[in-house]
């Protein structure tokens, strides 16, 4: 097949970023914490970003979720150039097209386990009766079908990250980002998790992981590493000799 057919072929990317550079200003110095990416992710991706502290994880994070805009380049979300909206556009692109896991779980602690699973819903304009039907469907699928009326504190760890998880799929999200989604839990629950990452990215949702663990390379179809606010190493490029779909 030559090259115009393979690219007629190719998916359209879910996330595109072109030349994406985030600058702090510190006093008189400026740190240019990414320094020009270029990333394309399609559909189905299930993503590995790693690099030691200080390469632009966070940065990179708070970029791909529409949770701060790059100084420079473009970042298209679903086919639409998000890196320069108004913060009120911005979080609705957000809620809509975004899911997000956090190490910390970031429950509600008052609400129980299926009024955090809807709260997402409820932002949207989901209906009571639909966002309880959805709700439910979601903590089964994540194996709280018998935990709905508990509430974060009568549950663990794992079982707290269940609950974000169903919240991040709540809405159906484009892309499902998780922020050392296992950090905070011990390998037998955090095994339980990737499984979980490991069944979304089976069923076709796309997923990427921020994390220092290297291990979580192995589990995932495509690993990209930061260096100072560069991407050093993307397993999917032809150079990089890694794997590819």
């Amino acid at each position: 097949m030559d090259e115009q057919s393979s690219a007629a072929t190719l998916p359209k990317p879910v996330i595109q970023l072109k030349g994406v550079e985030k600058h702090y200003t510190m006093g008189s110095i400026v740190v240019k914490a990414l320094q020009g990416i270029d990333l394309q992710v399609f559909p189905k991706d299930y993503i590995s970003i790693l690099g030691p502290s200080g390469c632009g994880k966070s940065t990179m994070l708070n970029i791909l979720g529409c949770l701060d805009k790059p100084t420079l380049g473009e970042y298209h979300l679903d086919g639409e150039d998000v890196s320069q909206l108004e913060d009120d556009r911005l979080s609705q692109v957000r809620g809509k097209r975004l899911g997000f896991i956090f190490q910390s779980y970031n429950l509600i602690q008052q609400l129980t386990v299926l009024e955090n699973i809807e709260v997402p819903l409820f932002y949207q304009g989901i209906s009571e009766k639909d966002s309880r039907e959805i709700a439910v469907d979601l903590a089964g699928q994540v194996g709280l079908g018998k935990r709905l009326d508990h509430r974060p504190t009568e549950l663990s760890g794992g079982q707290q990250q269940r609950v974000a998880i169903a919240r991040a799929l709540s809405n159906d999200p484009a892309v499902i980002l998780a922020d050392e989604a296992t950090g905070n839990l011990d390998s037998k629950s955090g095994g339980d998790i990737l499984e979980i990452f490991d069944a979304l990215n089976d069923r076709g949702k796309t997923l990427i992981l921020i994390t220092h663990d290297e291990g979580m390379a192995d589990r995932t179809n495509r690993t990209i590493r930061l260096k100072d606010g560069l991407v050093q190493f993307d397993s999917k490029s032809p150079n990089a000799g890694g794997q590819q779909h």
